[in-house]
């Protein structure tokens, strides 16, 4: 375990300029078992965020958040031909420069009575307009003609300004498309964008009058003892799943003291259901995803030489323990820098790796996790990003099209990437012994065990 002053790290920091200075130190880009498709550039460094794509091939659209300066946005990118990928479609906001913050961060997709919404989260500053815009939701069913791309209006949280740092839309077993939300309250924000659409559509000037109408529920941040003096609580990241045993809807969050799993079948009525805290190098949770069925979980804590850390959850989930205070295992592809995000497709963890671009690796033995694959989509120098010690730059985000595996990541300084893993031809759960539940949402029939 790692013993070492916590360097708390949020993107809330905007970029230094000597660390642009830097990117000018390239480095030799090296890559295993990994098959490059595509590269696109899309703008300076430092302005690329999240991705997500779409998983029906039929679709083949990838979204990207972009951040800073002009660039406060999305950008689509087409991906008919995957050895071939370009951008179909940039949107910024309008008067991007009296829009202080950081911009668009975490774009997410639905479907909802047939079509299809990008939303993508938002963080501006209470300095200029649309400081309380958590997102914004477009129409995109009729890509690729981007001339009927409709921009279907704001996700607002006045009572919590600031936006949304992180996002997750999630099919809930009642049928709603649910959209998540990080606020800058004690607790994520839940919203029925059903509700949503369904006002803007018909009652547009009663949602505007009650931008809370679709706010179904809040689930909060509970209180941890160990967690630093004086520190806000907050949530960071999340994932919702179905978890077919029980037959609940789980939340596993990231935030102030540690990781939470939440029952949230009820959403009036969440139920904490476990507790990783008092781990040793985690002051607070960043990214935190569980495996398909639900047992173990991988964590991730912003700061630099931390590892991603694996938990079994189920001495807590049995009832033999209230918490869990350690991990069973660490990952890490280079001990001096930090992993982000990460995708699990059982038994494999796709990782966005910051300066080691995108990672591999496996839990075919969830005590032993090994490297798979690797490339290095970051051609910078070391220490020259955002964070606390600059040490936030390159692969940001990743996902994965289960249908054919293709996989893609968002570098903050190089863009877009498009990859193909050797053997990993798609993924199904049920291939692997476990449920088929990922982050990848059935749209049309519910979370995997519903039917």
């Amino acid at each position: 375990m790692l013993n070492r002053r916590l360097l708390l790290c949020t993107l809330m920091i905007l970029m230094l300029p000597a660390a642009l200075a830097a990117q000018d130190a390239p480095v030799v880009q090296r890559g295993f078992n990994i098959e490059v498709l595509s590269h696109v550039p899309l703008g300076p460094p430092l302005s690329v965020t999240d991705i997500v794509v779409e998983q029906e091939l039929s679709r083949p659209y990838a979204y990207v958040g972009r951040m800073q300066g002009s660039e406060k946005g999305f950008d689509i990118i087409d991906l008919s031909d995957p050895s071939h990928a370009r951008v179909l479609y940039r949107w910024r906001i309008e008067n991007a420069d009296l829009h202080t913050g950081l911009g668009g961060m975490d774009p997410k997709y639905f479907k909802y009575k047939g079509r299809y919404y990008l939303v993508q989260s938002l963080q501006f500053g209470q300095s200029g307009p649309d400081f309380d815009a958590g997102a914004v939701v477009f129409d995109v069913t009729d890509l690729p003609d981007v001339n009927k791309l409709k921009k279907v209006g704001f996700v607002r949280a006045p009572g919590a300004p600031g936006g949304f740092h992180n996002i997750f839309m999630y099919k809930h077993s009642s049928g709603a498309p649910l959209l998540v939300g990080t606020t800058s309250d004690a607790a994520a924000y839940v919203y029925d964008m059903g509700t949503f659409i369904d006002g803007y559509q018909t009652e547009m000037d009663a949602v505007l009058q009650d931008e809370n109408r679709a706010l179904v529920g809040k689930i909060p941040v509970p209180d941890v003892p160990s967690a630093p003096a004086n520190f806000p609580k907050f949530y960071h990241d999340f994932y919702l799943a179905y978890h077919p045993e029980t037959g609940q809807d789980r939340f596993y969050g990231g935030g102030t003291g540690g990781y939470f799993v939440y029952n949230v079948t009820d959403l009036s009525n969440p139920e904490l259901l476990v507790t990783i805290t008092g781990v040793q190098g985690v002051a607070w949770g960043h990214t935190f995803t569980p495996s398909p069925d639900g047992r173990y979980a991988i964590g991730e804590t912003e700061y630099q030489y931390a590892p991603l850390r694996i938990y079994d959850m189920k001495p807590a989930l049995d009832g033999e323990v209230q918490n869990i205070n350690e991990p069973i295992a660490a990952w890490t592809a280079n001990w001096e820098n930090l992993t982000h995000n990460h995708e699990v497709r059982w038994p494999f963890v796709f990782v966005s790796g910051y300066e080691d671009g995108l990672q591999v690796f496996s839990l075919m033995d969830p005590e032993h996790p090994v490297t798979v694959a690797y490339y290095d989509t970051y051609i910078g120098a070391h220490k020259a990003g955002m964070c606390q010690g600059n040490i936030c730059n390159g692969a940001f985000g990743v996902d994965v099209r289960n249908a054919d595996g293709l996989i893609v990541t968002s570098d903050m300084s190089t863009g877009f990437w498009a990859f193909r893993m050797e053997g990993f031809q798609g993924w199904d759960g049920r291939g692997w012994g476990v449920p088929n539940i990922s982050s990848a949402q059935d749209w049309d029939h519910g979370p995997a065990g519903t039917h």
